[in-house]
């Protein structure tokens, strides 16, 4: 069945295919353009350029007009045959050179202080840091037979038992179990320390 066109159904294909036209053009006009180069300078008609200079369009103050009535255009050989005459004096170092030597700073003859004391700076690398407390609490042994003793840890909420030459948490050696003491060695540190018995 075939659909017929009314009058606005027409009026509305016309309007939209003149815009498409419409478009076709600018469109092809803007693209050529600026394919062809770069735009030719705009000319600002004469009422436009009479209303600026008569101040009634300016958008802001004045800017201020400078004339070139005090330069003088001559050229003064003199005064270029000193500037060509003077010469470098450094200090000796090349300033271009990575391997040239610095320039020798001389000694101070005093101090800047006025009263105060001589201050003199430690030389030689910094001490090395004193290693943790190891955390173990010893607070008990066992005696076992051949006279070996197991000595009993605390750590924080755990406890171990540990024979000479056992490592307890990972990190500390069991060296030494008497029966008032332990001597046990930070492995991280390798700091050895002696743990006195504890009551609890």
């Amino acid at each position: 069945m075939a659909m017929r066109l009314g009058a606005e159904n027409k009026k509305q294909l016309y309007i939209v295919v003149a815009l498409f036209a419409v478009i076709a053009v600018v469109g092809g006009s803007e693209l050529y353009s600026t394919l062809s180069g770069p735009p030719a300078p705009r000319t600002v008609p004469a009422a436009a350029a009479a209303s600026v200079g008569n101040g009634s369009a300016a958008a802001g103050p004045e800017a201020q007009k400078l004339s070139n009535e005090d330069i003088d255009p001559t050229l003064h050989f003199d005064k270029l045959a000193q500037s060509e005459d003077v010469e470098y004096e450094g200090t000796g170092r090349n300033i271009f050179s990575a391997e040239s030597a610095p320039v020798p700073i001389p000694a101070a003859i005093k101090s800047a202080r006025a009263s105060g004391p001589n201050v003199t700076v430690a030389s030689g690398p910094p001490p090395p840091p004193q290693p943790p407390a190891i955390d173990l609490k010893y607070f008990g042994y066992e005696e076992m037979p051949g006279k070996n003793f197991r000595a009993f840890f605390v750590l924080g909420d755990d406890i171990f038992m540990a024979k000479t030459g056992e490592v307890v948490d990972h990190r500390y050696k069991v060296d030494t179990i008497k029966p008032a003491s332990v001597e046990v060695t930070d492995l991280a540190y390798n700091h050895t320390q002696t743990l006195t018995l504890v009551a609890f």
